[in-house]
């Protein structure tokens, strides 16, 4: 847990606290549950948490803002990133209900208020608006952007950024950029953080002016 420190060096003892928690949870849940990759689960402030916490290096995210984790399978980037923004709401939405009682018991035990889970596909989602929407490794850029558009908020809440989506992705992706027929803004997250893993991880930021 060590390597939130080295970047984020202040954090709160309440955020301390719950990220040093999570790590019990999801190895208890991960023995019932295929949440996480076997091999990942003892690299999970690495590969999960702080891959995650990326978003929270490119955006601060005002108090108040509403965010919705598209197919979040066992809570990333959702369940980091709203330890870390503690007065921002979050809400994370999979097709798999067994993945979602895995958030559940962690946001119970950790105590962390600002997340809520729903049981469905993106697609289905409707009467639902949100400033940003989030996703980690979940399906094509174009399909994101797709699923995404209808749920942002149309005006600027608050003279705040304009509503996005911001993906974590892997790799080569130049041809899933060009099929998307969108123009993100890419950042290396390598630039972010140091260790090897991060090196062809990147942040993928998209809006209304991405055409």
């Amino acid at each position: 847990m060590e390597i939130l420190f080295k970047y984020f060096p202040d954090l709160t003892e309440h955020q301390k606290n719950q990220y040093a928690g999570l790590e019990a949870i999801y190895k208890d849940w991960n023995s019932r549950i295929n949440v996480i990759s076997r091999k990942d689960i003892d690299s999970l402030y690495e590969k999960h948490v702080l891959h995650s916490l990326a978003i929270a290096r490119f955006c601060q995210f005002s108090p108040g803002t509403e965010i919705i984790d598209i197919g979040t399978g066992g809570g990333f980037p959702g369940v980091p990133l709203a330890i870390f923004f503690p007065e921002v709401k979050f809400h994370l939405v999979d097709s798999i209900g067994k993945k979602l009682k895995v958030i559940d018991a962690v946001t119970k035990n950790l105590r962390i208020g600002n997340i809520t889970t729903k049981h469905s596909r993106i697609e289905d989602l409707k009467n639902r608006k949100f400033d940003f929407s989030v996703s980690r490794a979940v399906a094509p850029l174009k399909d994101l952007w797709h699923w995404s558009k209808p749920l942002l908020i149309s005006k600027v809440r608050d003279a705040g950024p304009p509503p996005a989506l911001i993906c974590l992705k892997g790799g080569d992706l130049e041809q899933e950029i060009a099929q998307s027929r969108l123009q993100p803004e890419i950042i290396e997250i390598s630039s972010y953080f140091k260790e090897d893993y991060f090196k062809e991880k990147y942040l993928l930021y998209c809006n209304a002016d991405s055409f």
